[in-house]
């Protein structure tokens, strides 16, 4: 028997870690409320992958990245979208998203990605910023898609300029 495969959620924020505490850490921005969400852009299709926190996702595994797109030619394309959840009066909401581009060629097990873009980009999404200019209007649309059905509470709390962002050309 097979059994189901478990949908994962969004990590939404857990209490403060620092609650009551003045000390070291005091201010510090949490990773506990954002996810990763891979969108693999031939098959128009997202999914959280909590792996990509640590570069271990099921689209990472294996797969030495290089820092020149050139070294990858035959690279298939995703996005790895950080979306950071935050609470406000209403509810959860979709504070930060930003969106970074990598490939992957299983064929060669090599893959292109900017490290440094990528761990940029989580600090942008846990700033509150969102980032998805740089993605093509199909993947935007799979973001939006995937965004609104997962929790569309969620969606619905979110930013006009999230919704603005993620809908233009």
């Amino acid at each position: 028997m097979e059994e189901k495969k478990k949908k994962l959620g969004f990590n939404i924020i857990k209490s403060d870690p620092t609650d009551g505490h003045r000390g070291f850490g005091k201010g510090a921005l949490s990773l506990d409320n954002v996810s990763p969400v891979i969108i693999d852009i031939e098959a128009g299709e997202a999914e959280i992958d909590i792996g990509a926190m640590h570069a271990r996702s099921a689209v990472e595994k294996g797969i030495k990245f290089l820092p020149s797109q050139e070294e990858v030619p035959n690279g298939k394309p995703f996005w790895l979208v950080w979306v950071t959840v935050d609470l406000k009066e209403d509810g959860p909401y979709y504070a930060g998203v930003t969106a970074c581009y990598m490939t992957v060629d299983r064929s060669i097990r090599r893959g292109y990605k900017s490290l440094p873009e990528h761990v940029n980009r989580m600090d942008k999404s846990l700033k509150r910023y969102i980032l998805v200019d740089n993605m093509d209007t199909k993947s935007k649309k799979v973001l939006a898609d995937f965004l609104r059905t997962h929790n569309e509470e969620i969606w619905n709390n979110s930013s006009e300029q999230l919704k603005t962002a993620l809908t233009a050309e």
